[in-house]
């Protein structure tokens, strides 16, 4: 594929974005990620290519050793007619037995859960970035402000360094 002019990338449709979690990163501590593929119906892919999902909400939970999303809303397709399906029905996640059984032990710590960060297109087949993640506390969110500040501080007086003009004189 030829690149295009003016410095904009071209979006390759079998490699794109569907939906992010932003509140994810903002409510909870990421401490690792997992890629896994998404098993779902000819309508919800679909729907999915048209944008209209919400990962609000949603998380992933492991029942008799395999991996489920459960509580992603994927609309129904307009078009689908009675083949459409359930738009928050539990969708099974495709990932090696050994991941899912670490994931397994990690999750059954204290306070460790599996949310989605990401859905997106990867080679023309779905796939969600799960995120091994600890809720935060209200004080682990001002820190995380505070740091936020200091470096935007930070990067203000190291850009002004090199444009401050000094006046003989003074």
């Amino acid at each position: 594929m030829a690149k295009p002019r003016g410095g904009k990338q071209a979006v390759d449709p079998a490699n794109r974005p569907i939906a992010h979690n932003r509140k994810a990163r903002h409510d909870y501590h990421i401490d690792e990620t997992l890629e896994a593929g998404v098993a779902l119906c000819g309508s919800e892919v679909k729907s999915l290519r048209d944008g209209r999902v919400s990962l609000v909400d949603a998380y992933a939970e492991i029942r008799d050793g395999e991996l489920f999303l459960v509580g992603a809303d994927i609309a129904e397709y307009a078009f689908a007619n009675q083949f459409n399906h359930p738009p928050r029905r539990r969708r099974k996640l495709l990932a090696h037995r050994a991941e899912i059984r670490r994931l397994d032990g990690k999750t059954r710590e204290k306070g460790a859960t599996l949310i989605p960060l990401e859905l997106y297109f990867k080679k023309g087949r779905v796939k969600v970035l799960l995120g091994l993640a600890r809720g935060r506390r209200e004080y682990d969110h001002r820190e995380a402000a505070r740091r936020r500040d200091q470096a935007r501080d930070l990067a203000e007086q190291l850009g002004r360094r090199g444009t401050r003009r000094h006046r003989v004189g003074r």
